[in-house]
């Protein structure tokens, strides 16, 4: 195995128009602070990656390009296989600019103004922006956290897909913010109630690869062949989001057909960014090696999040996540104030951290620490919550 050693080292990425760093003020009202808050990550990608990318920078040629060949299809159905063991066919393959644009084509494309689309919450806030941007109702199905899972309250979900206006169940799995793996058996089940109802689903699957121990990634391609739509990207994995591009499946013929119309008749999108394309195919056929040790350093700055959290404050608890490298931390043992708390992180500690809020009302009393990045960064961040935590505490007695 090809070993790295660049995880610890610290990235400048101030005047890179880098909005984590750059543009934290937009979010938090103030610049210059240190900040763990949209998921993407503090490393450099894959060596590969950047290799591939000035090679195709140094030909210095940036004409219209494509994505359905042979190199970036057969580079998607190889990660399939080799990290899920899950057969795709490459002729259900699409392309899209991001994630959510191409979610936000589906919901048009599914459901009328007014239909529901049914998200589980706590939720990433874009599903929100983007369900109620296309004039859509969020329906909300709040998962509960007992005996250390996160639980779905199917007997709702059920009674939410059966309303006559539900069309979509937009799907995130791995769940953000909270990491829950979904399993087998949940999976199965919710197929089951939107076929009853025939609710179609959109599974944003942005965080499959971020499992970590026992917990496995099951994609919906093998769960039903009801008409479903699946989008990821490489770009939260290979940390390349910059780069735009984004992929999916579309296992409907005619819904793929005017996913298309959309994307290139009316929204004129039929050329890719191509360095996303080069940067997707060298990811997922050269950078095995790269990554497996990205996890490792990610899951033991998951590991130190624990161990600090429970030296300072065992009656939180804390349990690492099933996924994902965003630290979902339930505060509420503490009894402090959502709004004391970033009030004293922003001003006190000049740190920024995304508050639960953000992803709707059941995020009250929560964090979401982004531990993508070198520990050095991570354990100044730790320093500074804590001291906030603790001051917020002092305040309250």
């Amino acid at each position: 195995m090809k070993q790295y050693d660049s995880f610890s080292q610290p990235v400048d990425r101030l005047g890179t128009y880098c909005t984590q760093w750059d543009f934290v003020q937009d979010r938090f009202g103030e610049a210059d602070l240190l900040p763990f808050t949209i998921s993407d990550m503090d490393f450099a990608t894959a060596p590969e990656i950047i290799e591939a990318l000035l090679d195709r920078t140094r030909h210095g040629v940036f004409g219209y390009s494509r994505w359905q060949h042979a190199d970036f299809l057969n580079a998607i159905q190889r990660w399939f296989k080799t990290r899920f063991n899950s057969e795709i066919q490459t002729e259900e393959i699409v392309y899209g600019p991001s994630v959510i644009y191409m979610v936000s084509q589906l919901i048009r494309q599914w459901s009328e103004i007014g239909d529901g689309v049914v998200v589980h919450t706590p939720a990433y806030d874009a599903f929100y922006k983007t369900i109620e941007g296309t004039q859509r109702k969020v329906l909300t199905n709040p998962l509960t956290y007992k005996e250390g899972q996160w639980v779905c309250d199917m007997q709702q979900l059920e009674e939410l897909l059966a309303l006559p206006t539900t069309r979509v169940m937009l799907l995130c799995s791995p769940h953000n913010p909270t990491g829950k793996v979904w399993t087998a058996s949940e999976l199965s089940l919710m197929a089951k109630l939107c076929e009853r109802h025939n609710v179609r689903v959109i599974s944003d699957e942005i965080h499959m690869d971020l499992c970590w121990e026992n917990a496995q990634h099951i994609p919906w391609s093998t769960i039903s062949r009801v008409p479903y739509a699946l989008f990821t990207s490489a770009s939260k994995s290979f940390n390349i989001p910059a780069l735009t591009g984004a992929y999916g499946i579309i296992n409907d013929n005619a819904s793929r057909d005017a996913y298309f119309h959309q994307l290139k008749a009316c929204d004129g999108l039929s050329s890719p960014a191509i360095l996303a394309v080069i940067a997707h195919i060298t990811a997922y056929t050269e950078c095995d090696d790269w990554f497996r040790q990205l996890r490792d350093y990610l899951f033991a700055n998951l590991v130190y999040v624990k161990t600090r959290l429970d030296a300072e404050f065992p009656q939180l608890n804390w349990q690492i996540p099933e996924s994902t490298y965003l630290a979902w931390i339930n505060l509420n043992p503490l009894s402090i104030d959502d709004n004391q708390l970033q009030n004293c992180l922003i001003h006190q500690e000049k740190v920024a951290i995304m508050p639960g809020f953000t992803y709707g009302i059941e995020g009250n009393g929560f964090i979401r620490l982004n531990v993508g990045c070198p520990r050095a960064k991570l354990e100044i961040g730790m320093d500074r919550l804590i001291r906030a935590l603790k001051s917020c505490q002092i305040t309250t007695k």
